[in-house]
């Protein structure tokens, strides 16, 4: 995998697509494309801009990118902003940006409100074939008249006003003559079907608040099943891509394509043009499928933003988040989101993907390209008594050890170092093969070392540790090859750089945060120890040179990378992306 800024189209340039991952969509591409039902493949990715994209997002975007690329056709991005009231211009540009952090670029922008001209127009036509009526009843009266799953729903009072009643409060709802709520536009189609989405479903309501694209130009807004399914007609949208949740709306949405019937009326869509948009106009084909799940994780909107708002978290970018922001900055590659795509498939079947299997994509990845360093966590001092007070060198260090394209680095060595403080133990325990009292450890690149005292403070801490060097056992002696048990990691005392460094971990604590059967919440499952903050870190010296976003392998420690914000040269600031290995499975197996 690579973090390029583009994933290349896998078209082969002929008549049959290179051989991709295949699914049931796909399959429904290549056969539509053999039969000559359309010329071109035209996808779309809508979202509402009332958030921030989260990991659920990045299968439909991966899904719908992905399909035009691979059979060289074109990819919208638009945004479904037919409801101002959560809505906002920072939500449109961080998904802009979101989207291309994964590596895609749209072949045009668009917002459904770019439309809403040609919504009205359509609105109109369905109330002159008496498809449409304007209806007082309140948002109550219009659940109450709506039936349930088992019982019919009934006729509203006001079902059956004239045409010329309809397009007249119409206009005047547009106007803006009507409070909020007071009156909507239902269509007109059957309260006794069995799917409730077409029992008069609403298709405008009336909403006084500013729009983040059209300002104060309109007071009434299309509900989403009306403008989504025009909006794919309008853009040319050949097959429309969504998840399960909307198969019980597919028959709304080809109920208003085929009254409105977009492609032999299109003096509808003169409004787009006159913009200076194009209107390719189609009849598209809805397909569904599985969202992406995964455990460990919460994907909703409103108890994301709880979350936020109630300060259980950094914000929406907090790496521990699951928005494309947070573990964007937590460090994990695009293209390990998109091998997560590509390898859960595409089905109608709901399932919930272990979220190690993402972590394990991520170390893929990063075992591959992260270049390798030495830090420390939690310093203590290990003294080389048999070196000169002054000593000083350089040793070279290779980058990465499976790549020797990336190249060396030079690394400052003296008498006075600094180890991890669990890398010693006065009483060992069983299997204890790191540093003891008279034992022996190899450190890394500079040889083999023998601890002989324990200098400790005046309350019994531990101040430094003594030892020696075994000169024969560096590199090019004949000792070199000398076997010992343990390796250190370990950074020069004198050219060292002081770090923060943050250890993230999972969220929550058990698989399911939203399962509420036990009488607990998500805010009950939230894990004390998603965050640790080491402020004495250590780092070596070329770490200096380290910029935003930069990630690197700590030996023995875990993934890192240079926090995308807050990370300075003159501050550094990292956070852990994973650990070397996955611990979790181990102990849910435990």
């Amino acid at each position: 995998m690579t973090d390029a800024a583009s994933p290349n189209p896998v078209h082969d340039g002929t008549s049959n697509p290179s051989p991709g991952p295949n699914h049931f969509i796909r399959q429904i591409i290549i056969d539509d494309l053999a039969r000559g039902r359309l010329a071109q493949i035209h996808t779309r990715f809508p979202p509402e801009p009332n958030g921030y994209l989260h990991i659920g997002h990045a299968k439909s975007i991966c899904l719908n990118f992905g399909l035009a690329a691979e059979f060289t056709g074109l990819c919208n991005l638009r945004f479904d902003d037919t409801n101002p009231g959560k809505e906002d211009i920072e939500f449109v540009e961080a998904i802009k940006e979101d989207v291309r952090w994964l590596g895609y670029q749209w072949s045009e922008l668009r917002h459904a409100s770019d439309y809403f001209e040609s919504f009205y127009r359509c609105a109109e036509k369905l109330i002159r074939v008496g498809l449409a009526y304007v209806c007082d009843l309140d948002a109550d009266a219009v659940r109450n008249y709506r039936g349930t799953l088992t019982e019919a729903g009934r006729n509203s009072p006001f079902r059956e006003r004239t045409v010329e009643e309809n397009l007249d409060l119409f206009a005047r709802m547009r106007a803006g003559e009507f409070a909020d709520g007071a009156r909507t536009l239902r269509a007109h189609i059957d309260m006794a079907s069995g799917n409730i989405n077409l029992r008069d479903p609403a298709i405008y309501r009336i909403r006084k608040v500013t729009h983040q694209h059209t300002g104060s130009d309109w007071c009434i807004y299309p509900m989403y099943d009306f403008a989504h399914c025009l909006s794919d007609a309008i853009e040319g949208i050949s097959h429309s891509l969504c998840t399960l949740e909307f198969e019980d709306h597919r028959p709304l949405y080809d109920w208003y394509l085929d009254k409105i019937d977009l492609v032999n009326d299109p003096q509808l869509v003169a409004p787009v043009l006159q913009k200076g948009l194009t209107a390719p106009l189609s009849r598209p084909r809805q397909i569904e499928f599985s969202r992406l799940n995964l455990d460990y994780v919460l994907l909703s909107k409103r108890k994301l933003l709880a979350l936020v708002n109630d300060r259980l978290v950094d914000g929406w970018n907090d790496p521990r988040m699951p928005t494309l922001c947070g573990i964007r900055r937590r460090g994990y590659p695009a293209a390990a989101v998109r091998e997560l795509a590509r390898r859960i498939g595409v089905t109608k079947q709901e399932s919930v993907i272990e979220y190690s299997v993402l972590e394990n994509l991520v170390r893929e990845d990063l075992d591959a390209s992260a270049e390798r360093r030495m830090a420390v966590l939690d310093p203590i001092k290990l003294v080389l008594t048999n070196l000169a007070a002054d000593h000083h060198e350089l040793l070279v260090a290779a980058n990465h050890p499976k790549d020797a394209s990336r190249g060396s680095r030079q690394i400052a060595f003296g008498r006075e170092l600094y180890i991890e403080r669990e890398d010693f133990m006065e009483v060992p325990v069983k299997g204890f093969h790191r540093l003891v009292v008279g034992g022996e450890v190899r450190l890394r690149f500079a040889g083999i070392i023998r601890c002989i005292a324990v200098v400790k403070h005046d309350d019994g801490t531990i101040a430094e540790l003594h030892a020696t060097l075994d000169l024969a056992s560096r590199h090019g002696m004949p000792g070199a090859e000398r076997k010992v048990k343990g390796t250190l990691h370990w950074v020069c005392a004198a050219h060292a750089i002081a770090a923060e460094v943050r250890l993230y971990d999972r969220l929550f604590t058990v698989p399911d945060p939203d399962d509420e059967r036990d009488g607990k919440s998500y805010r009950d499952h939230l894990n004390p120890d998603s965050v640790r903050v080491v402020t004495k870190a250590k780092l070596e010296a070329s770490l200096g040179t380290a910029v935003a976003e930069q990630r690197f392998q700590f030996e023995r420690l875990g993934y890192f990378v240079a926090d995308r914000y807050q990370h300075q040269p003159n501050r550094p600031v990292f956070n852990r992306i994973c650990s070397l290995r996955d611990s979790w499975t181990a102990v849910a197996k435990g």
